[in-house]
């Protein structure tokens, strides 16, 4: 079994540090010269179209700004799901072990089976798991109300992570051959499965469910109601 917990909890506590990037995917600078950029663009076009009457360059900075626009649009609602790098991997083709060669790099897809030892879900208890992922989060910097939480993603902090995979076989689904995928102990993976969020507590909430109540006691966490979230995957 493979403790991926402290490269979980390093991973989410400098994501949290640096410009909170959950909330700010793009840099400030290049929003700053976009604008810049665009200003420059829409007064210069302007200045075209009245002088010279020729509103080509104007759609053309319209366009351009209403693509531009998409792109950081789509890239700040998907930055947190991988979606980038997801869809670079499904644009790959899928490989055919019974031609690939030892040392290339194969892309599979097909039926995944546990190998000599199984995982089981922390929170839901969910068994004959490969990998999984529990991440439980508390609100509450200094100086913020309670009536921020809906306002507000950068005040999310990682209290305790939990992230494990094992070894494990898949089956392609071209040749048909079952390989031994090696994620156990000593391996290196870097996982992009996205985690469900199952548990959100309210400012409102007295008293935490028994269930979180035991979770957090069999972890040595504070048991007493506050604004949490649990996300498991």
């Amino acid at each position: 079994m493979n403790n991926l917990s402290n490269a979980a909890a390093i991973s989410k506590t400098q994501n949290h540090h640096h410009c909170l990037d959950c909330c700010r995917p793009i840099p400030p600078v290049v929003l700053y010269i976009l604008a810049l950029l665009f200003l420059t663009g829409l007064g210069v076009s302007i200045f075209i179209l009245v002088v010279v009457h020729n509103a080509l360059f104007f759609i053309i900075i319209l366009f351009l700004s209403v693509f531009v626009a998409g792109f950081l649009l789509w890239n700040s609602l998907n930055f947190t799901r991988n979606a980038a790098v997801l869809f670079l991997l499904r644009s790959f083709p899928d490989s055919d072990l019974s031609l690939a060669s030892h040392g290339q790099l194969v892309k599979i897809t097909g039926l995944v089976s546990c190998g000599s030892v199984s995982l089981e879900s922390s929170y839901e208890r969910v068994a004959q798991c490969v990998y999984t992922s529990t991440l439980l989060y508390e609100f509450g910097e200094p100086g913020l109300k309670p009536s921020d939480v809906k306002n507000s993603c950068f005040n999310w902090r990682l209290a305790y992570a939990e992230r494990f995979s094992t070894d494990f076989y898949i089956t392609d689904s071209k040749s048909g051959i079952r390989a031994l995928v090696k994620a156990g102990p000593d391996c290196k993976v870097n996982a992009l499965s996205i985690e469900r969020k199952l548990v959100k507590t309210t400012q409102n909430g007295r008293v935490l469910s028994s269930h979180l109540r035991k979770w957090l006691r069999d972890r040595n966490l504070p048991a007493e109601a506050r604004v949490l979230r649990l996300e498991e995957g």
